[in-house]
């Protein structure tokens, strides 16, 4: 199986600036969302540190060290994000979600912190591969509240990590096997919160992921998109598709629509089939303060840990 991808980012329709980023390195196996929060410059800076490191991030044929590597460059943004903070001549924390799909041989995994997501098209149905870092989601893991009720409750901005925010930094890792036909969305909360699992598999049964983006990005903005809304879909490419780029957006369109006969990606890699698990979580038992994403006038922090009085909320929804 060889994989291709059509990413779209859009500021939405209530705030000034877009502080998601995502990263397409196709010619690795390797996807990501960052979605930025601390507002102002801060988060556009913190998500954009992270899809820079992802972007000069090498490839490796073996899939295990290349999970580690992506940890380790996602660390490095985190190291690089705190330092800075310790800086910034604003006050405003430089934080961000992250979310990475790799895709290597026959395996598959996803690598986060925060509420960024990856889902799994399979068999008509959609799964989420990640668990939210939130508040709301320890609150339904605990039966304190109904899934259906996450969304409208009152801290449902409130992420429990982030990128930029203290060292060390805590990542989950989810890996599991790829069969043909798998799908893949990569979105921020800009989507998440806004379409449900039914209308992502509806939309993403589309076998053009360029339709599926914009689908997507359409069902946001026609519901107030009141945040940045960022997705990347990654599926099977077929024979006669190559990948363009206009303007922010990657599109998949057919061969025989281009002027010319070059259709080869570099980033090609060929996938084998498998049988899913995606029950293989790696999750950190370590303490975990609550950031609420709305509140993005923040104090100055300390460079390896929160100030619990001070950080007891982290809120990236109001950072325009």
């Amino acid at each position: 199986m060889v994989f291709n991808s059509s990413a779209v980012t859009h500021v939405g329709m209530v705030r000034k600036l877009n502080e998601d980023a995502f990263a397409e390195r196709t010619d690795i196996g390797v996807w990501a969302v960052a979605d930025g929060m601390g507002g102002h410059e801060a988060g556009e800076v913190a998500s954009q540190t992270i899809t820079s490191f992802i972007n000069n991030l090498s490839s490796s044929e073996d899939f295990h060290e290349m999970v580690e590597a992506v940890n380790q460059c996602i660390q490095g943004a985190n190291r690089h994000l705190v330092e800075q903070s310790a800086a910034y001549e604003t006050q405003r924390v430089p934080g961000s979600t992250v979310v990475v799909l790799i895709i290597k041989g026959d395996r598959g995994a996803a690598v986060w912190a925060g509420d960024s997501r990856i889902y799994r098209r399979r068999d008509n149905q959609v799964h989420q591969l990640t668990r939210d870092h939130s508040h709301v989601q320890d609150l339904v893991d605990q039966h304190i509240i109904r899934a259906e009720d996450a969304e409208s409750h009152p801290m449902a901005n409130v992420i429990t990590r982030a990128v930029g925010i203290s060292e060390p930094l805590e990542l989950d890792t989810n890996r599991f096997e790829i069969l043909p036909g798998d799908q893949f969305l990569l979105c921020s909360d800009g989507l998440s919160r806004l379409a449900s699992n039914d209308e992502i598999e509806s939309i993403m049964a589309n076998k053009d992921s360029g339709e599926v983006t914009q689908s997507l990005l359409h069902t946001a903005l026609v519901r107030g998109a009141p945040d940045n809304v960022t997705l990347i879909c990654v599926k099977e490419r077929g024979e006669d598709e190559v990948t363009m780029v206009i303007d922010e957006s990657t599109v998949v369109i057919k061969a025989q629509d281009l002027s010319h006969s070059e259709t080869e990606n570099s980033g090609d890699d060929l996938f084998e089939n498998e049988e899913s698990d995606q029950d293989l979580f790696e999750e950190s038992d370590a303490d975990e303060t609550p950031y609420d994403k709305n509140d993005s006038a923040q104090a100055s922090m300390d460079e390896s840990n929160f100030d619990d009085d001070l950080f007891d909320e982290f809120d990236k929804d109001n950072s325009s």
